[in-house]
């Protein structure tokens, strides 16, 4: 049985496969369309992070698969309609980096809303920019969650016991659940957003959540709230998020996903000089620690499925 692997993975997962199984691990693939359509020709499964487009056409390449395995949760760079008329399995990571992800809201929220960790080129040029860093507190201030899966979930637990207020707001979860028993629950967005210190967005994206965050949203936020973005490239609104931090309309932002990864330079331009902007390339999920149960998962999900289709 052969297995593909288009993207980087934690190598020693691999042994889980055990006897029986071809792997063909090859990290270039993902950059390479016609090499990966052709490793496919005679595979069984294929694994993939988020930069593989799983569409009809590279599906078309491989007539014998049965499953894909998706390192990480999103499965947006996946065609799941031409998976299923084709009766291929796709397994995401579920859960595996849930707490990657909850870590890095929590720990940039705190950077972004201190705002003290910036000082270091000031300071070896003699400057001693004390007042101008006296930051805010994490502890007392209301964490808006826009989306309240289980990623959001495990924020909120981590943030609760920090000393944050908890707000959320997600329209597929019915005002009964008991959810909401500790968690205060917002009827629309914008009344989140106006109500929180700290957005953060937890959401798939959809032709519904395509920009969700753009200027008008934007403009329902304190000019002292700060914006985190874990959940998908193109949930915001990009030009309008980096306009605001500029004009003062928003105070920091930390976004992890972009809607053309790697960075264009038409992003890059838009976001240079901006110093109360974190970005970072697509790595909230991904520390050594949820590499390693994503890839563990991953591979047991693909090999239990070929297995018993065998």
């Amino acid at each position: 049985m052969k297995i593909v692997i288009s993207e980087f993975i934690h190598e020693p997962s691999l042994e889980r496969f055990g006897r029986g199984f071809d792997i063909v691990y090859d990290p270039a693939l993902v950059d390479d369309h016609a090499r990966l359509c052709r490793q496919l020709g005679d595979a069984d499964a294929l694994i993939v992070r988020n930069r593989t487009r799983v569409d009809a056409t590279l599906l078309s390449s491989g007539p014998g698969l049965r499953a894909i395995g998706r390192l990480g949760v999103g499965l947006d760079n996946i065609d799941l309609e031409a998976c299923a008329t084709r009766r291929i399995s796709v397994f995401p990571a579920t859960g595996a980096n849930t707490l990657s992800v909850a870590e890095y809201v929590i720990g940039t929220a705190m950077v972004l809303l201190r705002g003290a960790y910036g000082a270091g080129e000031a300071m070896i040029a003699g400057r001693w920019p004390r007042h101008a860093l006296m930051g805010r507190e994490l502890s007392g201030r209301t964490l808006g969650l826009v989306g309240f899966g289980e990623i959001a979930r495990m924020t909120a637990q981590k943030a609760e016991a920090l000393g944050m207020e908890i707000a959320a707001f997600d329209p597929f979860l019915d005002a009964d659940d008991p959810v909401w028993r500790t968690v205060r629950r917002h009827d629309t967005l914008p009344a989140l957003l106006g109500a929180s210190d700290v957005v953060s967005l937890h959401v798939p994206l959809t032709e519904a959540t395509k920009n969700l965050i753009g200027a008008e949203m934007v403009g329902h936020m304190a000019s002292d709230a700060v914006l985190i973005n874990t959940s998908r490239g193109g949930i915001v609104d990009e030009a309008a998020v980096a306009a605001a931090l500029v004009d003062g309309r928003l105070v920091g932002a930390a976004l992890d996903l972009f809607a053309e990864e790697p960075l264009t330079s038409a992003a890059t331009a838009r976001f240079a000089g901006i110093p109360n902007l974190i970005l970072t390339p697509h790595i909230a999920g991904v520390t050594t620690d949820a590499n390693i149960r994503v890839s563990n998962l991953t591979v047991d999900n693909v090999r239990r499925a070929v297995a018993a289709d065998a």
